[in-house]
């Protein structure tokens, strides 16, 4: 069975590209950003945060989950946050998006 969507959710969905960032933080700054995550998570405010030159917006109704990795040597602790997009027109769904913090 073959689904057609919408023109318009078809557009938005070429405007979203898909987008997998990891940037390293100066020590300092990584510190600066988890205060302010920690701070709106305590208040139940929403966060804003730049991840390599994009804006995001986390709500406060995000989920939030502790991941831990291990590979041979290595080890890798994911701190993540994840959330719907808020839809613009009424009638479109939402979609799924997410901030690692490693």
């Amino acid at each position: 069975m073959k689904t057609t969507l919408p023109a318009t959710q078809l557009a938005n969905m070429k405007q979203m590209k898909h987008r997998d960032v990891e940037k390293t933080y100066p020590v300092g700054e990584f510190v600066t950003k988890l205060r302010r995550l920690a701070d709106a998570l305590e208040s139940g405010r929403a966060f804003s945060i730049s991840v390599a030159g994009e804006r995001l917006r986390i709500p406060a109704d995000a989920r939030f989950n502790i991941e831990h990795e291990r590979e041979g040597a290595s080890e890798e602790l994911e701190f993540q946050l994840k959330w719907k997009r808020a839809s613009k027109p009424a009638r479109r769904k939402a979609t799924a998006h997410s901030l690692l913090l490693t």
